[in-house]
This record gives C-alpha cells, sequence and structure tokens, in this order.
C-alpha cells in the first residue's frame, strides 16, 4: 500500500499539550498502517522529542524554528500570506518533502494543523488527509472582535478562510475535531459539495491518566481549600484570557464565601501578565511543573471558563479521566457528548452564575466524588484514542490491510 508521509508544525513528542497529544497519538496510528516518514518544526524546548520521533518514524526531518514571529509578520505582509504559513515555511523541509516522494513509495500524506498544508505538492498523486483540527480562521475573527491587532486578526482570518478552502478542495478527506467545528467549516466555505469533511474527535489514555495511580500535589493537598486547578499552554491566548477571567472576576466571589479558596494556573509559559499574578490572595501561578496530573488529583474542582474555544479541550477530558469535577462555560464544552449535572457542570462566562454552580457543588459532600466518577467512566468509554482514530485506515483507503505494530 506504500509508505505515509506525516507533516506536523510540531515535533509529537512528547504529548505534553493540546496540540502535541492529538499529533503523537495520530502518528500511532499511522505507524500501525504502515512506514511514517515524518516532517515538522521544533520549537527551542522540543529537542527531547526527536529521541521519541526516531523509535516510530521510518524517517524524519525536523526544522529548527527559528523565524520570530514579528518578522513572520511582515514578511507575510510583504507577500500577501497569512502570518501563520510564513512563520512555518521552510525552503528546507519543502525539498525534503519532494525529495522523501521521489526516492520513496508515499502512497499518502497526512497533514497535521493547516500551516503544513502548504507543503503538499500540486502534483503528488496519492491520497491526501487533511487533520485541521479546528477552524482557525474563525478564532482570529473573534480575536478581531475586540483588543490589539484587530486589521492583522481580521486580515489573518480572511486570508486563513481561503487556505481552509483551498486545502479542502485539495485533499481527499478534511478532518474536523468535533460535529460542530465541521458544521462551522461547511458554513464559511464558498462550495461546500467540494470538500469531504469529517469527524474525528479527540481521545484520552485512560490508564496513564488514572487517579488510583497518582498521589495528589503536597502543596494542595496539605493546605485549606477548596483548590481550584487550571491547566494549559498558558502563553496560548484564550487560556490566558480566560486564567485572567477567574483571577479578576471569579476569585473575589469565590473567596468572599470561602476565605481560603486558592485558585492554581498550572501550564508552561504564562505570559508576564499572569506572571505579575502570582502572590495575589488566593493566586498561584506555577508555570511549567513535571507533570500536572496531582495538581488536577489534588483539585477540589478543575476550571475550564474559556472564551474563545475550538474544537476538543484536553485539558477537560484529562481532568475528567483524573475523576475531578470540572466546571467549564460552553464554549470549552463543545465536542464532548457529555451530560450537564451528571458529567460535568457547565456555566455561563458570568462570575456570579459560576461561583453558585461552584458554591452549590462543595456544599454538597457526596457530589464531587458522583461527578467525578461518572466523568471517568464517560471518558474511558467514549473518548479512548483506538476508537477515535480508527476511522482512519478507511480514509486512506487501507481498511483492508491488515494492521502493523510500529517499532
Amino acid at each position: 500500500m506504500g509508505d505515509i508521509l506525516f507533516l506536523a508544525h510540531r515535533v509529537p513528542f512528547p504529548p505534553d499539550r493540546g496540540d502535541r497529544i492529538r499529533s503523537h497519538h495520530l502518528l500511532k496510528a499511522l505507524a500501525r498502517l504502515g512506514p511514517v516518514h515524518v516532517g515538522c518544526f521544533a520549537d527551542a524546548g522540543d529537542k527531547a522529542g526527536a529521541d521519541g520521533l526516531a523509535k516510530i518514524a521510518a524517517s524524519h526531518c525536523i526544522i529548527a524554528r527559528t523565524k520570530p514571529l514579528p518578522l513572520a509578520g511582515i514578511e507575510a505582509v510583504l507577500t500577501g500570506r497569512p502570518v501563520s504559513l510564513t512563520a512555518f515555511h521552510s525552503r528546507r523541509l519543502a525539498d525534503w518533502v519532494r525529495h522523501s516522494i521521489a526516492v520513496r513509495d508515499i502512497a499518502a500524506i497526512v497533514v497535521f494543523s493547516g500551516q503544513m498544508g502548504q507543503y503538499v505538492p500540486d502534483d503528488f498523486k496519492g491520497r491526501v488527509v487533511i487533520d485541521l483540527c479546528d477552524v482557525d480562521s474563525a478564532k482570529f475573527a473573534s480575536y478581531a472582535q475586540g483588543g490589539e491587532r484587530v486589521w492583522l486578526n481580521r486580515r489573518e482570518a480572511r486570508l486563513l478562510a481561503a487556505e481552509e478552502e483551498r486545502l479542502g478542495q485539495r485533499a481527499d478527506a478534511t478532518i474536523l475535531i468535533s460535529e460542530a467545528e465541521a458544521a462551522l467549516y461547511r458554513s464559511r466555505l464558498r462550495d461546500p459539495a467540494k470538500v469531504n469533511v469529517q469527524v474525528i474527535g479527540n481521545g484520552i489514555d485512560a490508564s496513564l491518566v488514572d487517579p488510583q495511580a497518582v498521589r495528589p500535589h503536597p502543596a494542595l493537598a496539605n493546605q485549606a481549600g477548596p483548590h481550584f486547578v487550571f491547566t494549559g499552554q498558558m502563553d496560548y491566548r484564550p487560556n490566558e484570557q480566560a486564567a485572567q477571567w477567574v483571577i479578576e472576576a471569579l476569585m473575589p466571589i469565590l473567596r468572599a464565601r470561602f476565605p481560603e479558596a486558592m485558585f492554581h494556573v498550572v501550564g508552561r509559559n504564562p505570559t508576564p501578565r499572569l506572571r505579575a499574578q502570582h502572590g495575589r490572595p488566593g493566586v498561584e501561578v506555577w508555570g511549567e511543573v513535571p507533570d500536572v496530573r496531582p495538581f488536577i488529583a489534588a483539585a477540589d474542582t478543575v476550571l475550564a471558563p474559556l472564551l474563545i474555544a475550538r474544537g476538543v479541550q484536553n485539558k477537560v477530558l484529562e481532568a475528567m479521566a483524573m475523576a475531578r469535577p470540572v466546571v467549564l462555560t460552553p464554549e470549552a464544552a463543545t465536542g464532548i457528548a457529555a451530560r450537564e449535572g451528571e458529567h460535568w457542570l457547565v456555566s455561563p462566562p458570568d462570575p456570579q452564575a459560576m461561583a453558585a454552580r461552584i458554591a452549590d457543588l462543595l456544599s454538597d459532600a457526596d457530589a464531587p466524588a458522583r461527578i467525578g466518577a461518572a466523568a471517568r467512566r464517560f471518558v474511558c468509554d467514549h473518548h479512548g484514542w483506538e476508537a477515535m482514530l480508527a476511522p482512519l485506515a478507511r480514509l486512506l483507503g487501507r481498511d483492508g490491510e491488515s494492521v502493523r505494530h510500529a517499532a
């Protein structure tokens, strides 16, 4: 059936952040179908991922991403291209892709994230599957509703929308992460009939995210609370925005009800604005930690009050798998068919309303454990990675092929 070329905008090792978790498991699923050759970028902190990639990929090319974002922005404006594509443009990677197709039996190209679609040659005759995950153009359109860089965000939204339509027409299948995201994508296409849209949701490794295998972090477990935890890549604007909202709008209400309540922001690269909040009454900004699971395990409640969210939130699935009660906004709940009041608590992004839901939860001695246990059962039953990625074989025309084991 030939080899597979996999293109990702980050090294898919280690699986320690939302996009990399998905690309990691996508790569593992592809490696069970045939030899995979991987082209990807590495940020400054991604060097350790090369060893993991070498163990599963038949060959690979890792490009260090050194172009500063301001320079990418200037270049994008001068060339009329989206900043997102310019930031991930590399002549060396383009040459490697061409060479790989020329010297290897590449039967399919799988693209992870729209930035990498620029590397699919127009004359490639094999199958092309593009995992957009979510609709980036809609995200930038949301950014353009207010705040800084309105013109640039509006421009990015417009140019990315054109690129997303081009990729959809180029691909044999275009994957979105949820039915809601797929509907949004279709609604933005000028000619939806020309695009084969498929949905593959996010999964969870329930054996790794297991409350029975994780000891709660002592800094939380041994202190009065309640303790509220938010996890994520903290220089990602929607995460920063959500954490700031909790600190500024929600925590004052919660601390009026629970004077020793603590909010823990856990995740790499907190922005200067977030770091400045560390030490504020009831707020701890931890930054990067070796393992977020002990923080989740020690949380009385995991919060996910995202105001802008695309696709399925790994942070929500992980917290549910850890059997913790999750309080989240409707935006953070998209793509997960859990039931309100049984598997989680959904609240509008209104601080009084969310504080009331949290207070009701904590006032019922049995509710946190009951909702947490139901959440874990739901995730284990519906969001295992192997089941989620099973359609890949069909999309690549390999559904009749015996599955091989990756090295």
